[in-house]
């Protein structure tokens, strides 16, 4: 998002959550989540491997983590078009990160933009899943 210094994650959540206001009805953020997860870069087929699939979601998530404690690079792709539109969100959060500003970064953004409330119970724990795979691969390197 930001190409003219260093990522931040909490300037992307203020972003994300300015944009979602936009929609006052839950509805419309549903299609906005799905048009979000429209535009991530496909995972070619020999990256969807099972090694990749994120364990505790519902649908199918393929989810890369590459980088070291200085850059964390996130790649991910969903078969399902709500769950595309949150890895979206949480790749627009916590990709090009530092190790640090990942597990330093509270996901405020998913209470502010209503998704705690709006989200089913499976998508929920994919979410919270995919979050812990992110958080869990950035302690790793610390």
């Amino acid at each position: 998002m930001n190409a003219s210094g260093p990522h931040d994650p909490a300037a992307v959540q203020d972003e994300i959550i300015s944009s979602f206001s936009l929609f006052p009805e839950w509805l419309d953020r549903y299609q906005y989540l799905i048009d979000l997860g429209r535009k991530l870069p496909l995972l070619e087929e020999k990256e969807k491997t099972d090694d990749k699939l994120l364990a505790g979601c519902q649908s199918r998530v393929w989810l890369h983590l590459e980088g070291d404690a200085g850059e964390v690079v996130i790649r991910a792709n969903s078969d399902a078009a709500i769950v595309s539109g949150l890895i979206a969100l949480l790749i627009d959060v916590y990709s090009g990160c530092s190790a640090r500003q990942i597990v330093d970064t509270e996901p405020y953004f998913i209470d502010r933009i209503g998704l705690s409330e709006h989200l089913s119970p499976t998508r929920a724990n994919g979410l919270h899943a995919m979050l812990n795979a992110i958080r869990g691969f950035a302690q790793s390197l610390l």
